[in-house]
């Protein structure tokens, strides 16, 4: 399982990658080989300002449909809209292209109640 270092990562199995003030969220190698085959991928919260924890999305493989929650505080920036015409690439590349959101952060010290990539694979 690819659990890269130098990310944060949450027990719901999402990552974030801190980008000065902005940060790139998405879901892990793990999540996406429970998930299958992601056939949809959908956000309707850019713009929206939400809480660590917030579901931000949806995310739709051929067997189920699950919440996306934020790792952090923050304003919904952009979705990464070739998803919307190649959700695999979730599955292809988790951690580059199939990214989910990006978001401004609030506050960057609510990342170090986050998991380090150690941590997160003694959870997996």
């Amino acid at each position: 399982m690819n659990v890269p270092a130098g990310l944060n990562y949450t027990e719901e199995h999402e990552w974030i990658r801190v980008e000065g003030d902005e940060a790139v969220v998405g879901i892990t190698d793990y999540a996406q080989s429970q998930l299958g085959d992601i056939v949809f991928v959908e956000c309707e919260t850019v713009g929206d300002e939400l809480k660590a924890g917030d579901t931000f999305g949806t995310i739709e493989a051929v067997k189920t449909v699950s919440d996306l929650y934020l790792p952090a505080s923050g304003e919904v920036l952009e979705f990464n809209e070739a998803l919307e015409d190649q959700p695999e690439l979730v599955n292809k590349d988790p951690y580059g292209e199939g990214w989910i959101v990006k978001i401004k952060l609030n506050d960057k010290a609510e990342l170090d109640g986050l998991l380090s990539a150690d941590a997160y694979k003694a959870i997996i």
